[in-house]
């Protein structure tokens, strides 16, 4: 039984092998067959009716079909190179339609000059502690005759505003008017003078000048802050009250030439918050033609706003070419029952004393 199997499979295996090689060698491509010279007719064959309506019999496939003639091309033209240069340029791509001028720059630029975003830059604030343009102050200082110096402050921005003047320990306080200027005089304390006007908001100006005959006067300073109703009094030469040699900040304080007097010029005290008051006594002590003594008086009027209270002053003496001296002044004042009525200090200043010159 194995031996019949095996002689099976020995046969069917010589058959298919045979099988194999007989389908390898009919599936071979065949070789290109050559084309024979076409065949030309010759030129004396004419075609007859007879020959075109004989009936034609298809081809040999074996027989290749004769080869045409070949075909002249024709002579090229020159090349243009003009038209060549414009017919080779590169067209641009088509672009979007924009809205305007700056819209078709924007899709022309480069792309990389394009930026990234086009957030608008936020509006710069303004500078809070910048002064407004047409704010500046200003201070003028001119000296006059008899030791005075016309002040001139423009403030354009500070009208109606409280204002402290400064100048050598002497300060009060005043306001400017309703375009923000002040001009008053000051009687100097200092040859060299110089004033501050300071605001209450801490904006001011400085201003200086030189006086030169304040050598010639003998000055004297009563002031003091608030309702304090103090009052400086001279009695010159064995003046009595309320007579023609008695001068107060009540008086007219203008000079007699023939017989010049001293005045009292009072500055500051208009102001309703803060007042800061000084009352300036001056004798021109190096041109008088008198000579004697001047009684000098400070008074304070007992009233509603400094009764029953302790107020305070201060006290600037400058007498010829002499340093300014300072003295504090501290005063009780009485019970309201007394308001109306007037402390007399007769003590607290040194008379002048007068030689004629």
């Amino acid at each position: 039984m194995s031996k019949i199997r095996l002689i099976a499979l020995a046969c069917g295996t010589a058959a298919c092998a045979l099988t194999i090689g007989y389908v390898m060698q009919n599936t071979v491509a065949p070789r290109p067959v050559r084309t024979a010279a076409p065949v030309q007719t010759p030129a004396s064959e004419k075609s007859t009716p007879e020959n075109s309506q004989r009936p034609q019999t298809p081809a040999d496939p074996a027989t290749p079909a004769p080869a045409k003639a070949p075909v002249r091309l024709a002579q090229p033209e020159p090349l243009d190179l003009d038209k060549l240069a414009l017919t080779s340029a590169p067209t641009e791509p088509d672009l979007p339609a924009a809205s305007g001028p700056a819209a078709a720059a924007d899709l022309l630029a480069p792309r990389s000059a394009q930026p990234a975003t086009a957030a608008a830059l936020p509006d710069t604030p303004a500078d809070p502690g910048a002064p407004a343009l047409g704010c500046d102050i200003s201070a003028t200082a001119t000296a006059q005759p008899g030791g005075m110096v016309d002040l001139l402050v423009i403030a354009p921005c500070q009208p109606n505003a409280r204002v402290v003047i400064h100048h050598h320990g002497m300060l009060f306080a005043t306001a400017t008017d309703d375009m923000g200027l002040l001009s008053l005089g000051v009687p100097a304390l200092s040859e060299q003078a110089i004033f501050i006007a300071a605001f209450d908001d801490g904006e001011g100006a400085v201003a200086s000048t030189r006086v030169p005959d304040l050598a010639e006067i003998d000055r004297i300073v009563l002031q003091w802050s608030g309702p304090g109703g103090f009052q400086l009094h001279a009695r010159e030469f064995g003046a009595a009250y309320d007579s023609e040699g008695h001068i107060w900040s009540g008086q007219d304080p203008a000079l007699d030439a023939t017989q010049p007097h001293g005045a009292v010029l009072r500055l500051g005290g208009d102001s309703p918050l803060n007042p800061l008051t000084a009352e300036v006594y001056s004798f021109p002590a190096a041109t008088t033609e008198r000579s004697g003594t001047i009684e000098l008086s400070i008074e304070a009027e007992i009233t509603a706003q400094n009764c029953g209270r302790d107020i305070s002053a201060q006290l600037l003496e400058r007498q010829g070419a002499a340093p300014l001296k300072t003295r504090e002044l501290d005063l009780s004042v009485p019970a309201c029952n007394a308001v109306g009525d007037f402390l007399v200090l007769n003590n607290l200043l040194d008379d002048l004393k007068i030689a004629a010159k």
